[in-house]
């Protein structure tokens, strides 16, 4: 089967991310139609995908693995969209697909744009609810909370919404999104100037954390979340693949040792993949890396290296406690990760 993800690249211009989702929400007052019901509902996601990522660290944080099920999809995919590869005979034991592409359809004939995880689709129906990635994430702190463990953290707490929306959006453009806009860069001065903003942007973020240990107050939040999934990802993927080579993360001492710290703690790292992060960058994106060598490095073992970001003070779930581990089903390939 063909595993190049198509064109990514617009030669002489800038990358552009078609942010047209499909925005229906899950809520508990079932206000566009979805409610919030346990088991109803599944979350496709890829360990390779950054906002993927997001989704799988958060439904860990809030301890939802029982009343929102997961299908993990392979970490390559062809034109045609992520398939389900990783399952027996190549199908989601609970939707009965091959190819997440077939839950789009279901419910939107002819659609026309991206094929996307995340995605959570109605398992009676088959049909695809929403790909609103940064909507799902709140949603799930916010909408969800009936089905919260107990000792789940405040990932939104109200009173820092505002300023955690400040940061998510700056990250988002210059971080998130502008590793993307380096690596999909179809010229030069397009290239160079994602590549200023988002090193500008990081040394930002490094003034920032010089002195809290969180993005935003004194516990984890939603921002640190959409952080850690573009960091946890630079020295494997962004750093050689899209030219973000100014510095590798380990080379930038605050952000390194806040990104350490996150990796460390419960429902974070456990969730990381580095070998389908690899796989998924550098076999699909063809235009990019043509021969599909996937590099075997970088060594992971210096994750695991004392941060001292604890001395910052803090309170990592806040009032709440770490997640237990996850499920046997759900624990990432101890190959694939330094972790043990």
């Amino acid at each position: 089967m063909e595993r190049t993800g198509g064109k990514y690249v617009e030669p002489g211009g800038e990358f552009t991310r078609d942010q047209r989702y499909i925005a229906t929400r899950i809520t508990a007052d079932g206000r566009d139609g979805w409610p919030v019901e346990p088991g109803r509902y599944r979350l496709a996601v890829s360990r390779a995908c950054p906002w993927a990522n997001r989704l799988i660290i958060v439904r860990r944080l809030l301890g939802l693995e029982d009343a929102l099920s997961m299908a993990v999809a392979g970490p390559t995919h062809d034109k045609r969209s992520w398939t389900f590869d990783l399952d027996p005979d190549g199908r989601d034991p609970v939707l009965g697909i091959e190819r997440l592409a077939e839950a789009y359809f279901a419910r939107f004939p002819g659609y026309d744009r991206g094929i996307t995880v995340p995605a959570i689709v109605d398992v009676p129906t088959g049909q695809v609810v929403t790909n609103d990635y940064a909507r799902m994430s709140l949603d799930l702190s916010a909408e969800w909370t009936a089905y919260h463990r107990e000792g789940a953290p405040d990932l939104y707490p109200e009173r820092l919404r505002d300023e955690i929306d400040e940061v998510n959006a700056v990250v988002f453009t210059d971080v998130n999104n502008g590793v993307y806009r380096c690596g999909f860069a179809g010229g030069q001065e397009a290239y160079e100037k994602a590549y200023h903003q988002l090193f500008d942007r990081l040394d930002w973020l490094t003034d920032r954390l010089r002195g809290q240990r969180y993005l935003v107050g004194d516990t984890i939040t939603e921002a640190d979340v959409r952080l850690f999934t573009t960091l946890v990802r630079f020295d494997p993927v962004y750093h050689g693949h899209f030219k973000c080579n100014r510095q590798k993360l380990s080379e930038m001492p605050v952000l390194w040792a806040y990104a350490r710290d996150l990796f460390t703690t419960p429902g974070f790292g456990d969730t990381i993949d580095f070998d389908h992060i690899k796989r998924h960058y550098y076999e699909v994106h063809r235009d990019i890396n043509p021969t599909g060598v996937v590099p075997l490095g970088p060594d992971l073992s210096n994750w695991l290296t004392p941060h001292h970001r604890e001395e910052l003070g803090g309170r990592p779930f806040g009032d709440g406690t770490p997640p237990p581990p996850p499920p046997p089903a759900e624990r990432v390939d101890p190959v694939h990760t330094p972790l043990r």
